[in-house]
This record gives structure tokens, sequence and C-alpha cells, in this order.
């Protein structure tokens, strides 16, 4: 009986969605007029919606709509969207409603509709949406909104020149409680959206150099002078002055919608991650970003470890394509394993995965590409259990100062180049197979004694109590490892130098183990005290032990250690990556570390995560392999449709005990291993893409 309510509801309500949608459609061709078809809630029975939280996979769709779109809503169809769901089997979708270009691709009755509507495209994802379980979320931009500044000059950011900038908006105007509120309002109360992903905001706001928030500023601050650009006084002071501002505009409307929205979910896109490395101060559902199309892989190792210590359910995008450098419209759709290595990486990192992909200018989707997503969704469900949710086990952590990237910062946030020395920092101490989280200011309090080793990589500026912070964590046993000249110079004293050059840029021939290469950086000579152990050298030709100086040092310190590397060479790795450079990085921190978590044989191109993670109730260890081999680095490769698979591999896993089992996941296969000296060895034949060792202890 209960069966047969819920399929006669499903078909009343449907059919009442119909009578809307010819409605709808009728008046839409007599005068293209904005309307929005009332949203009825969903009948019982319907399958329950993950929240945010909840939810591992996702898609997301855009197309940032303009008035030259015509014909919004033409192919869109209820078969079209059943046919993403049946094949993908998303927990959430992501759809256009509202572009960079303020044009919004639904008839809206608050905001600026696009050129034209057949239909109301977004009334027929959310009716098969509800009807199938899946939650529906708007992609929304909201500080970039060129349409509404065209309109309305008086609610953009004013330049430093004392033009309306002709995209963004202030945050310190009325857009917010104008535009913004009201069209999430409408979102949610008409077609019962599930949330939002609010898309160019902190990424994309400015300073606004309005009379009346230059007032503000004086005020608040007593500084009268307005800065212009970076290399002026008070920037500093000027930009944050902006960032509260800015966290101020993202709290106001993510409490409003929680308060007259209940039930909605969302997000800001980029908030509190790599780009606004602060501690999240602003009640966002999940935190979410699409990083970038190339060089896919190693972008997702840096915002991953980024997200996943603020705290937050988080997930990152995959951009489904890729293109050429040249011009973006030249875009080609990625391979299934493409993508599977990048989400490969993101879930080892224990967070949710959503994959982009456009929308055709009348918003429909592009059916063919959902097969690749398919095989992608199946890829991620068989280690979903694995990996979701999991806790990294400290081993090395990565320094990531907010205080000194917001001192050098040209903008609010989107540090981007500027953070390049740490991410190559990052992918030298990744490619020497150690695990490693990106720990900003807000994570180190009461965490440094649970790394073994913390990287302070090339930063220009600390404060006095995190410097002795870090010295008393190695005085009661931690090991710190220093890099580059004018970090150097914060810990000269303890690292035993005895004298200290100038640091310049210059050529030298970076030398280890026998082995040199090239390198073109700031560097600097130091000569130490007896007790200093050196480790390789500098030497101006490339010749090993001519008439260098010491490259790194090791000294002992209270009942740790302190190391320093005497040159910057997180750009360098980045960009012109040497196999000398990763052996000197490994090399130096195996002296700080030599018992380490896991250490792998057989291949060098494999990534090591370690996690802990719940599975059917029992707390596991989790050793994440991934097969980093082929051209996923060559920006000149769009797009490729095979990874070599590596091994065999010798897997050491250090435990304080014999396991009981070992086993590989997903495949489920129970692997035979040895156990001797606190380590276990377990050989892996064959590593595809991305496996994952349960340890039973």
């Amino acid at each position: 009986m209960n069966l047969l309510y819920h399929r006669i509801s499903i078909k009343v309500h449907q059919a009442r969605q119909m009578f809307y949608w010819a409605v709808t459609t009728l008046l839409l061709f007599c005068g293209n007029v904005c309307f929005a078809v009332p949203y009825e809630p969903s009948p019982e029975g319907f399958p329950k919606r993950l929240s945010r939280s909840e939810s591992f996979l996702g898609i997301h769709f855009d197309f940032h709509a303009n008035a030259n779109d015509m014909r919004i809503g033409e192919n869109v169809s209820a078969e079209m969207v059943n046919a993403v769901i049946d094949k993908v089997s998303p927990d959430y979708i992501q759809i256009d409603c509202k572009g960079h270009s303020g044009f919004s691709s639904y008839p809206t009755k608050v905001g600026n509709p696009a050129g034209g509507f057949v239909r109301d495209a977004l009334q027929i994802w959310r009716e098969v949406t509800a009807q199938r379980g899946v939650a529906l979320y708007m992609h929304y931009s909201g500080v970039w909104d060129s349409q509404a500044v065209a309109c309305h000059p008086e609610w953009a950011a004013i330049n430093s020149d004392g033009q309306p900038d002709k995209e963004k908006t202030s945050v310190f105007g009325p857009y917010v409680d104008k535009l913004l509120i009201p069209q999430l309002k409408e979102l949610r109360h008409q077609y019962g959206v599930d949330g939002f992903w609010i898309d160019g905001e902190c990424w994309a706001a400015i300073p606004d150099y309005n009379p009346a928030v230059i007032e503000q500023f004086q005020k608040q601050t007593g500084i009268s002078q307005i800065p212009q650009k970076p290399s002026e006084p008070y920037w500093y002071e000027w930009m944050s002055f902006h960032r509260r501002g800015f966290t101020t505009y993202l709290k106001h409307y993510v409490d409003t919608i929680h308060r007259e929205c209940p039930g909605a979910e969302i997000t800001s896109n980029w908030a509190y991650s790599s780009l606004m490395p602060e501690p999240v101060g602003v009640n966002l559902d999940f935190l979410s970003g699409d990083y970038t199309l190339q060089d896919s892989v190693r972008a997702a190792n840096w915002q991953a470890r980024c997200l996943r210590l603020q705290g937050k359910p988080w997930d990152l995008m995959a951009w489904g394509f890729s293109c050429s450098k040249e011009n973006f419209s030249w875009q080609s759709t990625k391979t299934d394993e493409q993508l599977k290595r990048e989400a490969a990486i993101v879930l080892a990192a224990g967070g949710g995965f959503q994959c982009y992909f456009t929308q055709c200018r009348d918003a429909s989707v592009r059916l063919w590409q959902m097969e690749v997503m398919a095989e992608v969704a199946r890829f991620c469900r068989q280690r979903q259990k694995f990996c979701h949710r999991s806790e990294s086990v400290p081993e090395v952590a990565l320094f990531y100062s907010t205080q000194a990237i917001y001192r050098k910062l040209p903008r609010l946030y989107h540090p981007h180049e500027f953070v390049i020395p740490i991410r190559g920092v990052l992918e030298s101490i990744i490619d020497n197979q150690y695990h490693v989280d990106v720990l900003m200011e807000h994570h180190l309090q009461g965490q440094l004694g649970k790394y073994p080793l913390i990287v302070f990589p090339e930063w220009e500026y600390i404060e006095a109590s995190l410097r002795s912070a870090l010295l008393t964590y190695v005085q009661e046993g931690g090991n710190l490892l220093i890099i580059g000249p004018k970090s150097i110079e914060f810990f000269k004293d303890e690292l035993g130098i005895a004298s200290l050059d100038k640091s310049q840029k210059q050529i030298r021939w970076l030398f280890c183990q026998g082995k040199g290469a090239g390198l073109n950086t700031e560097m600097v000579y130091s000569q130490f005290l007896p007790e200093v152990q050196t480790i390789g050298s500098f030497e101006p030709d490339n010749q090993p032990a001519s008439s260098g100086w010491p490259a790194a040092s090791i000294r002992s310190l209270g009942k740790g250690q302190i190391a320093g590397i005497y040159a910057n060479l997180g750009r360098s790795y980045f960009n012109e990556t040497t196999t000398v450079m990763r052996d000197f990085v490994g090399d130096v921190i195996r002296r700080l570390l030599p018992q380490r978590q896991v250490e792998v044989f057989g291949s060098r191109s494999v990534q090591v995560m370690v996690n802990r993670v719940n599975l059917e109730g029992k707390d596991r260890l989790t050793v994440h392999l991934i097969n980093m081999a082929g051209s996923h680095r060559d920006t000149n490769v769009c797009t490729f449709d095979e990874i070599q698979p590596i091994g065999p591999l010798t897997v050491h896993v250090r435990l304080a005990q014999k396991p009981q089992h070992i086993m590989l996941q997903p495949a489920g296969q129970i692997l035979k291993f040895t156990y001797a000296n606190g380590i276990a060895h377990v050989v892996l034949p064959r590593l595809d893409i991305y496996d994952i060792l349960i340890i039973e202890e």
C-alpha cells in the first residue's frame, strides 16, 4: 500500500510540475518573461539526500551564461539528467545558475536573467535529482559579477584610479544584500536546492578605494596615507583591512542563509584554503576548491594538504578537461586514467572528490563525457571506505606561514606565484616518499610535538613567539629543518653558524653523494662551529670537492637537532627538478629522521601517504601508494591515456608489534609478509594507479 501511495504521489507531483513547465514555456515564448516556478517540496518517500559532510563523490557543471544565450533549456530533459545519474551515481551534482558574467541561467525574478529560455532547466535538474536522492548545489559567482556592476556601478569596488571596477563588486557595498542574498533565497525557496558553491570569491576580491571605505580604514587604523601598490608604506595594513572586510561580508551572507534558509548548505570557493591560510572563522558547511586544469597532480597534492587539517568536511574539484595554454576554448576531455590519478591524490588525503565538465550553451551536458566520469566514479567508490575522512599519521610537517605570505601578496588572497617555493619543497619531500602534512600557523598550537620533523621553507618573516616555540620543540627532542638564506638568518646562532655572508643569486653546482646538478638561485656562504656536521657542497664548477662551501648542516640542540639548507631550493625544484636536488633533500631528512614510517623499494615513482581510518568500528593503519610515473607534469601534454604500472615493490612498514594481517585494497587480497626488528616487509607485485595497504595490528 505504501509503495502504491508513493508511486501515485510521484505521478501527481510530476504532472503538476509538467503543467508549471508548460506555462513557463508559453510565457517565455510570449515575451521572454523572467518567471521562476514555485518550488513544491518532494512528496514523502523520495530517497534521503546526503548532506555535504556525508558526501564523497560529485559532478560539477557550469557554463557562465551570458546575454547571447537565447535557447537555455532547449536540450535539457529528465532523460538527460537521469542518464547522468545512472552512469555516475554521484552523491551530489552542482550546476550553473550564475557565472562571472552575472547573467543567471534560470528565469530569476530578482537577478539578471540570461538572453532567453526555452524551458526552466533548473526545475528539471531539481525534480530528477530529488526523485533520485541526489543533492543539488548551485554554482553561483559572488564577488565577481560583471552584469551587476554594469547595472549598478555604485555596487562596484573602486580601483586606485577612482573608476568603478567592471567585474568585481565591493564587499563593503550593498550588492550582498541587494542581489546575492535575495537570489540565494530565491533558489532555495523557489527550487528547493540543497546548497550553494559560491565562486569568484576570496581569489577575486580586490581592494576598494571608495572614499567611504578609505574613511573607515583611516578611523580603524589611524593611518592617513593610502597605498596604491605593494611597494608603498602601509600596504600590509591596507590589505589586512580588506581581508577583515571580506570575512565580514562572507559571515554576513552565510549566517543569513543559515537563518532564513534552514537546511541549505553553503561554501565559498577556496575559503580557508591555501589561498586563504587562516583558521576557519565563518560557519561554512564545507570547504572546497577547483585546482588547476594542468599540472593537476601536483596542484592536488598541495591543495589537499592545505585543506585536510582545517576541521571541516572538504572536497577538491578536478577539471575534467585540459586545453591549449594559448586558447582556453580549445578544450580536450581528460581520460579516465588521467582523472583517476588526480582523484587518488585527493582520496589518499581523506577528502571528497568532484569533477568539472562544462555545460553546453543551452545548459545541457555532453553525455559521452559521463562515460569517462563513470569509470572514474567506479575507481573512487572501490576505495571510498578505506580513505574517506581518514586521519593523517604525523611524520613530516611543512610549515605554511600566513603572516609571511600575506606580507608579500599584491592582492588580498590567491598567492599563486608566491607559494611556488613552498610547493617545490613539498614536492621534494613527497618525491623522497615521506608522508607530509602542511601546517599553517594556527595548526601548530599543541601540534608541534606530534611531528618528528618540522620544515621551515624559505620564509622571510617570523614572529618571535613562533621562533621561540620552534626552538623549544627542538630542545625537547624535535627535528627542525630550515631552508633558504633569509630563513637561515632567523636561526643562525642555533644552527652553529660562525659567520654568514650576504646571500646572492648565482649559478653553482650542487653536489651530493658524488653527483652534481646545476643550480641558479639565491644562496649563502656559511662557516660553522666545530661541532656542526655539513652535508653536500655548492661548487663553482661541475666538479665535486673543488673550492665550494657546505650546502647543508646539522647540529644537535638540546634533545633534538636543527638543520639548515643554504639555498632557496623550492622554486628550482618546482620548475627544474633534478634527481640530485631530490636526493640531497632526502639525505638531509634521513639524517634527521632515520626511522621513517614507510619505505618503498623498487621504484622512486611511488607517492606514500599514511593514515588511520575507521573500518567496521575498528581503527586501522592504512598505507596509500600512488603511481606517479608518466607525463602529468608536462603542460605540453593535455591528455594521456596510459600510466605504466610499476613493480614489484617491497614495502617496509614500521610497527610496534607484528600485525595480524596486511591486506591489499581494493583487491581484497591478503598479502604474505615477514616481520623483524619492528618492521613488516611486504611485496606488492604491481602498482597500477592507487592501492592501499590495510594493516590489522
